[in-house]
C-alpha cells in the first residue's frame, strides 16, 4: 500500500500542470506580500516620511512609543501627538491617515475636526485588555493571504481531478488492479490526493509566513487585532485575539479548506469523464455558496458558513457569535472538513471500484 501511495504522489506531483499551478500560488504569493510592503506609507507629523522600507520602520518606531496595555492617558497623548497642523476641509479626521498608530486612534477617539471625542477605552472596547503596538504588517499578511488561500483551493481542484478520471482507458490502472485490487489502487489515489493536499497548503502557509517575518519581523504578533488602522475597522473580526492567534485561525481554515476540495474533487474526478469537467464541477461547487443572498447575520450562515469557500474567507466565519466564552464557531469547520473529505474519499473509491468492474 505503501509503495502505491508513493507511486500516485509521484504521479500527481509529476504532472506539469500541478507544477505551474504551484509555481503560479508561491508567484501570487511574493507578488501580493511585496506590493503590500511597497504601498505602506507613513508620515510621523514632523520630519519622517516614506514608503515601503521607510514607512514600516516609522510606523514601528512609533509604535514603540506606545506599545503596551492601551490606556485613556496613552489614547489623550497620542489624541495629541497626532492632533491635525493644518484644515481637513471637511475630512472627517477619523479618515485620516499618517500613520498607523494614528489612524488606529482617530478612527474610534476622534471627533469630526480631529479632536478627542471625549470616549475612554472602556466606552470602546468594554473590560476587555487591548495591548497595542505595530500590526498594520500582520494585518495586510492576513489579507492577502485571504486571496491567496482562494487560489489555493484551485490549485488543489486542478491538482486532484485528474486522479481518478485520468485512469479511465489508460494501461496503468489495469496493470495496478490486476497486481493490488480495485480497492487498494482507490485508497491509494484518495490516500495520495490528501496528502499531496496537506503539502501544498503547507508549503504555501509557510512561504508567506517566512515572507511576512522577513519583511516584517515578529513585533505585533502578540498585540490585539482590535486597535487597528482605519482600513481594518470596518468588518473585520470583532474579538481581541492577538495577531498571532489569527493567524493560527487562518491557518487552520486555509487546511480545512483545502481538506474540503479535495474531497470534493476527488468525488467529482470519480465520476467525470476527463479532468477539465471534474475541475470545472469542483469550480462550480466551490463558488456557488458565495454566489447565493446569504448574509452573515441570517441564521442560515452558521450553516453555509462551513462551506469550503468561506474557510479561505476566514473573516466572515470568524465573525460568527463565538460558541463559548474560549471557543470561536469558526472551529466547527474542522468537523465539517472530515466530513467533505470522508464522503469524497469513500465515494469516489466505491464508484472508481465499480467503473473497474465494467
Amino acid at each position: 500500500m505503501k509503495k502505491l501511495i508513493e507511486f500516485e504522489l509521484k504521479k500527481i506531483f509529476a504532472r506539469r500542470l500541478t507544477q505551474l499551478a504551484l509555481a503560479a500560488i508561491l508567484i501570487l504569493s511574493a507578488l501580493l506580500g511585496f506590493s503590500s510592503y511597497q504601498n505602506k506609507y507613513a508620515f510621523d507629523g514632523v520630519s519622517q516620511e516614506g514608503t515601503g522600507q521607510t514607512a514600516v520602520a516609522i510606523n514601528k518606531e512609533i509604535a514603540a512609543k506606545y506599545e503596551g496595555p492601551l490606556t485613556d492617558k496613552k489614547v489623550k497623548q497620542m489624541m495629541s501627538d497626532f492632533a491635525p497642523q493644518t484644515d481637513l476641509h471637511g475630512l472627517n479626521a477619523a479618515y485620516l491617515y499618517h500613520n498607523a498608530m494614528q489612524s488606529a486612534v482617530f478612527a474610534r477617539f476622534s471627533d469630526l475636526d480631529g479632536n478627542w471625542n471625549g470616549l475612554k477605552v472602556s466606552d470602546v472596547f468594554g473590560n476587555e485588555e487591548i495591548k497595542i503596538g505595530y500590526i498594520d504588517g500582520w494585518l495586510s499578511t492576513s489579507q492577502n493571504m485571504v486571496k491567496i488561500f482562494l487560489a489555493l483551493s484551485f490549485v488543489v481542484a486542478i491538482m486532484v481531478a485528474p486522479v481518478f478520471c485520468g485512469e479511465y482507458g489508460g494501461v496503468d490502472n489495469i496493470i495496478l488492479t490486476s497486481k493490488y485490487g480495485r480497492t487498494k489502487c482507490g485508497a491509494a489515489k484518495a490516500a495520495a490526493s490528501l496528502i499531496a493536499t496537506l503539502i501544498i497548503t503547507l508549503i504555501t502557509v509557510l512561504s508567506n509566513l517566512l515572507l511576512a517575518f522577513i519583511l516584517y519581523g515578529k513585533s505585533g504578533l502578540d498585540c490585539s487585532i482590535l486597535f487597528a488602522p482605519m482600513p481594518f475597522t470596518e468588518g473585520y473580526i470583532p474579538f481581541n485575539i492577538t495577531c498571532k492567534t489569527l493567524i493560527i485561525y487562518q491557518t487552520l481554515l486555509a487546511f480545512t479548506g483545502t481538506i474540503s476540495v479535495c474531497g470534493i474533487t476527488l468525488l467529482a474526478s470519480a465520476v467525470s469523464k476527463n479532468q477539465m469537467t471534474a475541475a470545472s464541477a469542483t469550480a462550480a461547487i466551490y463558488l456557488l455558496p458565495a454566489m447565493l443572498p446569504i448574509s452573515e447575520t441570517s441564521p442560515l450562515f452558521r450553516y453555509a458558513g462551513l462551506l469550503p469557500v468561506y474557510h479561505a474567507q476566514f473573516v466572515s466565519l470568524m465573525s460568527v457569535e463565538q460558541m463559548s466564552s474560549d471557543l470561536l464557531y469558526a472551529l466547527w469547520a474542522i468537523p465539517a472538513a472530515l466530513i467533505f473529505a470522508g464522503i469524497g474519499i469513500f465515494s469516489s473509491r466505491k464508484v472508481f471500484s465499480k467503473h473497474q468492474v465494467s
